[in-house]
């Protein structure tokens, strides 16, 4: 069994440092006072029973709470008084270099929250280690200075979520999606240096990583780019081919159909030259705060402007899945999966169905998913209905990172933009909590709703530091951003603010736990009838409040389905200490992704998609609904069912398959995954 100590490193749980703590107390009340070396013996036994119980590895501080409570229980308050009392005067001087220990832990590579952060994060890696010593540092001068107390103090209880705190000193927003059209076409300047318009395809894709690059080192979330902006150079380097094979046939009778055929043969060549740039840039290159870019790569035929476009687009999006089937080398030469670039596929008419001129794009996406668990799919069908503009107008568009999706913006010309537009921040609420809170005696539905306008002012409060701490920011403090066209072309000294108005750009709310929220409430499941209905008026509630924010300050607040990663397991805890171990509530080790059905539901995809989609379809700031499959590589034909159905009934899925590869005997296949010490190995 292990414990988290304070400064975030693991270690062994031991029981004799129980009976060592209660001892000392103990030894410090009069004789008549005390407790036996037995009873002392039963409390260290009950705490460890206790913490076996909750199937997960405790913090110290949980630890010494369950202590308290058992030298309570034994009536030894004279003892407890002096434990407590001890455990004060420790923390007193423990505020005064908790930062230090904290970075110590970081460069020791023992802090356990930082090895699970993130997947495109190597804690053992200078740079990686520089990152987070400047992010502890950064949360520190946040919670004493930058952010009002009563924010600071939710957050730590796990009531809310005040997201990247690590960058929250720095004027720095969230995701966006990068202008790589208007950086190609126009022109950029990356590190002080012109870069015109290339001249071919293979240089744009070249440039194109350059810019993730670049962009990456000046936000933190995840960033977007469009094969499609890449399409028009394809033609560039078929005719730049073309002049070059005239050149050397000069004088020779060659047929020109043998000629096309002859250019078209090395363009796709230089196509693949091109996409693989991209794919090895972005699993190889470190961005500046130490790790991969988090980069997603869009793939829609119908954004290409005309018919010739469509067709090379084509082009580019088979390389791509065939590259991304393959995989990349690892260091011992075996072929294995990569975590980046993420890649989404637009399914639409020309593709969905056996016969459509681009099927087969579908089928290699298909085989794709079986193997590398990539592409992710949106429904350009679904997104039509659900995203429409102030006209009445339905969009299709890329997401901007895994699942957080701008909502639907027209220009000062009545034309629709996406590319160029970015998110402020996150802050996510503890639906759990919420109910919890409201529950606590008796199941309310009327104080449910009392504490969740509460909540949510919280998180509008949060939210306004998020965008204040944007607002006068200056274009010279990331000008690839908004000086040279991945975002915007402000001039030298001039401040971002007006961006941050009027729809340009989102600022999120996010829910997490909606599953627990309702048992919690209810009584009943998220998938029964009384309990999706509570489901679907909680969701509508949390869009209200984003409606009347934006109203009232022209800043477009959006909900926003939180990927919770290592959040789900700190709510999870948060909640067993406010209110113990309530079944089917907190007695996990974690809490459900944002409307998810629970992981532990027997439920088929196709029935899962169609009931989250309900769900996906009131969290227009961002979403996403998984299944989870077993190896589908000798079963592709299942798999595209599974995509045509998302097709029909859902904006925006994913297939979770098994891709593993063993690091110590090279096996590559699905391992088998067990839990220990409430971990998954």
């Amino acid at each position: 069994m292990k414990i988290i100590k304070r400064n975030g490193s693991e270690a062994e749980f031991d029981i004799q440092k129980i009976s060592a703590a209660v001892t000392k107390a103990n030894a410090a009340v009069p004789e008549a006072e005390r407790m036996t070396p037995v009873q002392i013996e039963r409390i260290a036994q009950s705490v460890t029973l206790s913490c076996q119980k909750v199937n997960r590895a405790l913090s110290v501080e949980e630890i010494q709470d369950l202590v308290e409570k058992q030298i309570m229980a034994h009536g030894a308050y004279e003892v407890a008084k002096r434990y407590i009392t001890y455990r004060y005067t420790r923390s007193l001087v423990r505020q005064a270099n908790t930062t230090d220990e904290k970075i110590l832990s970081l460069i020791e590579c023992n802090n356990e929250e930082a090895k699970q952060e993130n997947s495109n994060k190597n804690p053992t890696v200078n740079s990686v280690q520089r990152d987070y010593m400047a992010g502890e540092v950064s949360r520190d001068i946040t919670d004493r200075i930058l952010l009002p107390q009563e924010i600071v103090e939710a957050h730590q209880a796990g009531i809310i979520h005040f997201h990247d705190t690590d960058y929250y000193a720095q004027h720095m927003h969230n995701c966006d999606l990068v202008n790589l059209e208007d950086m190609l076409q126009n022109g950029t300047v990356i590190s002080g240096t012109m870069i015109e318009k290339p001249h071919s395809f293979s240089t744009a894709c070249n440039i194109a990583t350059q810019i993730i690059a670049q962009v990456a080192s000046n936000q933190y979330g995840g960033q977007s780019i469009s094969l499609t902006h890449l399409a028009p150079f394809v033609q560039v380097s078929r005719e730049k081919i073309m002049r070059a094979l005239r050149e050397e046939l000069t004088g020779v009778d060659i047929p020109e159909e043998k000629l096309t055929a002859m250019a078209e043969s090395r363009l796709r060549e230089e196509i693949r030259r091109g996409v693989q740039t991209i794919q090895y840039q972005v699993v190889t290159l470190l961005t500046t705060n130490g790790q991969a870019p988090f980069v997603t790569v869009f793939m829609y035929l119908n954004e290409a402007k005309d018919a010739q476009e469509k067709k090379d687009l084509a082009l580019i999006i088979e390389e791509t899945l065939l590259q991304r089937h393959q995989g990349v080398k690892n260091e011992e030469g075996v072929w294995v999966t990569p975590a980046f670039p993420k890649l989404v596929y637009v399914l639409e008419e020309d593709n969905i169905t056996p016969g459509a001129p681009y099927y087969y794009l579908t089928q290699l996406a298909a085989k794709c998913t079986a193997r590398r668990m990539v592409p992710d799919y949106i429904s350009e069908k679904i997104m039509l209905e659900l995203k429409k503009d102030k006209n009445g107008e339905g969009h299709c568009y890329t997401c901007m990172g895994c699942r957080s999706f701008l909502t639907p913006y027209v220009d000062e010309n009545g034309k629709p933009k996406y590319y160029g537009r970015f998110n402020q921040g996150v802050v996510t609420i503890n639906l759990v909590d919420v109910a919890c809170t409201a529950c606590q005696d008796v199941r309310s539905e009327e104080k449910f709703w009392q504490v969740l306008e509460e909540r949510l002012e919280l998180c509008h409060r949060a939210l306004q530091c998020r965008h204040e701490r944007l607002e006068g920011t200056l274009s010279d403090a990331a000008p690839i951003l908004w000086q040279h066209g991945a975002l915007a072309r402000l001039g030298k000294g001039e401040p971002i603010t007006k961006l941050l108005h009027g729809g340009y750009s989102t600022i999120s709310l996010g829910y997490a736990g909606l599953w627990e929220c309702v048992y919690a409430v209810t009584g009943k499941k998220l998938t029964e009838p009384e309990g999706e209905a509570f489901g679907l008026e909680v969701m509508k509630a949390l869009n209200a409040a984003c409606a009347k924010w934006k109203a009232a300050e022209g800043i477009d607040y959006s909900l926003y389905g939180t990927p919770l990663e290592s959040t789900t397991y700190k709510f999870a805890k948060c909640l067993q200490k406010r209110f113990g171990i309530i079944e089917g509530v907190t007695d996990k080790s974690y809490i459900t992704n944002s409307y998810h059905v629970h992981v532990t539901e027997p439920i088929d995809a196709f029935e899962k998609l169609a009931f989250e989609a309900k769900f996906q379809a009131l969290s227009p700031g961002g979403a996403i609904s998984y299944v989870e499959v077993p190896n589908m590589q000798q079963n592709l034909e299942a798999v595209l069912q599974v995509i045509r159905f998302i097709y029909d009934n859902i904006m925006y899925a994913e297939l979770n398959t098994k891709s593993d590869y063993c690091q110590v005997c090279g096996w590559d296949g699905e391992i088998v995954i067990e839990e220990t010490d409430g971990k998954l190995i």
